[in-house]
Order: C-alpha cells, then structure tokens, then sequence
C-alpha cells in the first residue's frame, strides 16, 4: 500500500510539472533573454603584459566595444590616477590602459636613456598590434597627451579619433607657463622654493630618501605652488603633496629634469610639435581646464593648428578636469565619439 501511494505521489507530480515543447522552447528563450540582460550590465576586464621589443609593458581592458588607448601622465605616473572616474566611458568604449615603460606596473629599464617618448610611441603601437585592435581613439592626459601627439605625427593612419587633455605641444611654451606661474605666487612661496631649488633638490637625508624630491619641496611645489592649478571644483580630499612623490623617479629625472617643477630640462626638451599640428586630420577632442596647469592658451593653439578640431574648455578646472567636473569630461568624451547616441 505504501508503495502503491509513492507511485501515485510519482505521477502526480509528473503529471503537474510536465511541460510541452512548446513551452520548453519559451522557458528556454526567457532563460537566455535574462542571460543577456545580465551579460548587458557585466563590463569584462583583462589584464597582461606585451613584450614590446623587449620591454614589458602592463595593460588592463575594461568594457567592451571599439577601443579608447589611455595614456597617462608624469611622467613616470601610472593609469591608477585615472581610476574610478573614467569607468563610465567603458559603457561604449573598450578603454585600454597602459603603464608607460618604466612606470606603475610595467618594466623599469636600467638604461635611463631610453626613457624617450619616441620610444614610448613605439610601446603603445606595439600594444596596439598585440592585443589586435585595429584603429584606435587615443586618448593622452597631460604628459600622455604628448605622446599622443607624437603617435598622431608617426602613426595617424592606425587613429580613428584623437582627445588631448590637459597637454601642451611646445616644452618652450610650457615653460614660459612656469615662470608665470611662479610670478604669481605670493613673495614668501617663491623665495622659498627658488632657494630649495638652487640648494639642489636630491641627494638629502638618509639613504632611502635621496634619489626623490625632499619633503619640503614636495609640499611647496605640489602642494601650495601647484594646487590652485590641479583641483578647482572639486579636490580630491586624499590629495597629499609628499605621496605624489611615489613616482618612477629614474624616469623622471631623465625626462622632466632634476632642477624642479618649474622648469622641463630632461629629454623633454625635445618636444615642439606646434608647427606639424597642421598635418593631423583625425578628428580632435581638446579638453582642458580653465585654472589649468597646462594653461588654456596652449590648447587654444592646439586647436588653431588642428583643422576642425574641437575644443572644450572645463569650468572651475584644474588639471585634473575629469575629478573637477566628471560628469562634463565624460558627457564630452562620449558625445565626440557616439554623437546623437
């Protein structure tokens, strides 16, 4: 009798819970359209390394479609600093991040000499070729906007788009954007940071501390000398002038120069692309702040020289134009390369 009523119990269920093929069919599409409604709203991410002609350069992926090459400034910084506020633009974008050589997570060179942006140009082509991207949007932020230039001038036909931010194109020009700056500054600053600055800037303290800026200098320079001209609207409340010296200083030195802020004497001398602007034909995106540290003239220049390209210029902007005014950076970026999306 036991038996007897399991059985039926069996077939009851059978009987309840059985479906024709037709409504496996429709269970089965209801499975897979919430599959990629969820798949929809999943942003993949990767990350490696390329061995770009022996040097090994980190790269990390975000999102999905056509890709947006993200290169950093400093130089000797790393792609962090652009993290979290440029995650929006991997909801259209694919964005490629990169540690420049020498920098972040990518391989330290024990020849400083080949810290050249000639040879960083060659590292994001050979990243470019690697991860198969075909034509690329690249996006350059202050000195990453340099070699962004640069790539322009050599490698134009691999370019879809091209968005200078906050950058320069003539070292001479920058640094007559210095001496102003420093004029502006109140007697007392100046004073101080000329007299660190003609004592030499390396080489104090113990050991472990010699081959990096004092603190002092870190926090006159970064800290007082350049902050009106890196947050404006919104400064970043963990802002600290002496963990900014957590930089590749061996690259640092060999590019920017070891006599200060104020002045670029490093191999970055070299840079004066105004009069071959002309020759780029990509469309352009320059974004820059209006209380800049790369002052607005330079990417009024800019956009003089490239042919149709378009300028934005960020209210109460520093340098850091896309934490000042997030969502205006993003809303910018986005509507250059989706327009009426």
């Amino acid at each position: 009798m036991k038996i007897k009523l399991l059985c039926c119990i069996a077939l009851l269920f059978a009987f309840t819970f059985a479906i024709s093929p037709a409504q496996a069919q429709q269970h089965r599409a209801h499975h897979a359209a919430r599959a990629a409604a969820n798949s929809s709203s999943v942003y993949p991410m990767h990350e490696g390394f390329v061995d770009a002609h022996g040097v090994m350069i980190y790269y990390m992926t975000i999102g999905r479609g056509a890709p947006l090459f993200i290169a950093h400034g400093g130089p000797g910084a790393s792609h962090d600093y652009f993290l979290p506020y440029l995650l929006p633009l991997a909801r259209h974008n694919q964005l490629v991040f990169i540690d420049e050589r020498g920098s972040g997570r990518s391989q330290q060179l024990s020849d400083p000499s080949g810290y050249t942006v000639e040879n960083m140009v060659e590292d994001v082509e050979d990243v470019r070729t690697a991860l198969n991207l075909g034509k690329i949007t690249l996006l350059g932020h202050s000195y990453g906007g340099v070699l962004a230039q640069a790539y322009a001038l050599k490698y134009q036909k691999n370019l879809t788009h091209l968005i200078l931010c906050s950058t320069f194109p003539s070292t001479k020009q920058m640094n007559e954007v210095f001496v102003r700056m420093k004029e502006k500054m109140s007697p007392d600053l100046r004073a101080k940071i000329d007299a660190m600055e003609k004592d030499g800037l390396f080489g104090h303290g113990p050991a472990y501390r010699q081959g990096r800026y004092t603190d002092d200098y870190m926090i006159a320079a970064w800290g007082e000398g350049y902050f009106p001209y890196i947050y404006q609207n919104h400064p970043d409340p963990n802002y600290d002038p002496i963990a900014q010296g957590n930089t590749a200083w061996t690259l640092y030195r060999e590019m920017w120069g070891s006599d200060g802020e104020f002045v670029i004497d490093g191999n970055l001398k070299s840079v004066e692309y105004v009069d071959q602007l002309p020759t780029i034909h990509v469309p352009t995106l320059i974004l820059v702040g209006d209380h800049d540290e790369c002052d607005p003239s330079l990417s009024k220049e800019m956009h003089q020289k490239i042919s149709g390209s378009r300028l934005v210029v960020l209210p109460k902007s520093g340098h850091m134009t896309f934490v000042d005014q997030t969502d205006l950076f993003i809303g910018s970026v986005d509507s250059f390369l989706h327009p009426g999306s």
